[in-house]
């Protein structure tokens, strides 16, 4: 493997990086020059804008029939989201979550995860499965924007103090920002093109196939904005805009990349994405339910336990890879054993937690 791809690979990585950061500030504040409040801002412009490399890779890669890093991208994308950033994001500072958009929009990215998983089961997210997803994310952005009206005010002030803009409308200004969108645009465009041709390269080089690299490498590394905002966002006590990014992007991957991607062309469905990948992206969803709505809080330990969990998928990923004589040990170990176990303990939790609430209620009352 020459130089020149990690040359590529970097080259294209950073480009994508600094794409999404001028897509994202130029956007958000056309938005607020025009009148746009800070939470629909922090919703729909920015969450979306965390995305843009997803989109633009597996966009990318769709025209140039690579349906395994398109549909990687974004399995991997979702995986890492929860698992990593969440993760690495709860141990800086256990989330809290208040939002009532996060309680709303985590059963919906059970949904469209569950919704992606019928759709690959026909072995391709074909144009017409493309254009219902892409239709879902017009009627989300709608929903997300009215349901945003009867927010709380702690939860508008955070967002307020992230992505207000208290500038003064004027030509310059409007210039300035409408010039860092396109430039944002054209360095995402042309990132992406470099970074899935560095991708493809290392993945030939070292036998493995393009859809492990796009579970791994691009996904990971089109998932640098989100890294970003989301351990900023939380270092700033922003604890709502850290998990509603992670959620919001996951929901946009799904419907908006994967959406555009297979009405661009036909995606193709690994057997193993089909029965595997898909599947944990799925859990790790499922996952979110007990974690998020116990408590309302997601605690050291359960930031713990989300990085814990994808340590355990990347090293199943590799010793897949290597074709590894441990891997039917190491998939046992996790099938009968550590898979469960989790399970038990997140279900105890929850009992338990609401046995607390019930307690709680109960002593509430007059005369209790």
């Amino acid at each position: 493997m020459s130089a020149m791809v990690l040359l590529s690979l970097a080259v294209g990585l950073v480009l994508l990086t600094a794409g999404a950061e001028f897509l994202v500030r130029g956007a958000s504040h056309l938005a607020a020059l025009a009148g746009v409040s800070s939470l629909v801002i922090g919703l729909t412009v920015v969450a979306f804008g965390t995305s843009a490399p997803e989109f633009a890779v597996s966009l990318n890669s769709a025209f140039h029939d690579q349906s395994d890093i398109a549909l990687g991208n974004v399995v991997g994308s979702n995986i890492f989201n929860v698992l990593f950033i969440l993760g690495v994001c709860a141990l800086i500072l256990p989330l809290r979550v208040d939002s009532q958009l996060v309680r709303w929009d985590v059963p919906l990215m059970i949904g469209v995860s569950v919704l992606l998983f019928l759709m690959c089961l026909d072995g391709e997210i074909g144009r017409v499965n493309g254009a219902l997803l892409f239709a879902g994310i017009v009627a989300y952005t709608a929903y997300s924007i009215w349901k945003s009206r009867s927010e709380s005010a702690a939860v508008k002030a955070e967002y307020e103090q992230e992505f207000g803009v208290h500038e003064k409308p004027s030509v310059s200004v409007f210039a300035w920002n409408l010039g860092l969108v396109v430039t944002g645009l054209v360095l995402l465009v042309v990132g992406a093109r470099l970074f899935v041709d560095g991708a493809v390269t290392i993945a030939e080089a070292f036998g493995v196939s393009q859809l492990v690299i796009g579970l791994t490498v691009v996904a990971a590394g089109t998932s640098l904005p989100e890294v970003a905002t989301s351990i900023v966002a939380t270092i700033r006590g922003e604890r709502d805009i850290a998990i509603g990014n992670v959620v919001g992007s996951n929901i946009f991957n799904i419907l908006s990349v994967l959406g555009a991607a297979s009405l661009a062309k036909p995606i193709h469905v690994a057997s193993s994405a089909l029965w595997v990948d898909i599947p944990v992206m799925l859990g790790v969803a499922l996952i979110c339910l007990p974690i998020f709505f116990t408590g309302l809080l997601i605690r050291r330990w359960e930031g713990l336990l989300f990085l814990g969990l994808y340590v355990l998928y990347t090293t199943y990923l590799i010793l897949h890879a290597s074709t590894s004589p441990l891997l039917p040990q190491f998939s046992s170990i996790m099938v009968y054993g550590l898979l469960p176990a989790v399970a038990v303990v997140l279900l105890a939790t929850s009992i338990l937690e609401f046995r607390n609430r019930d307690r709680a209620k109960v002593e509430a009352q007059p005369g209790s």
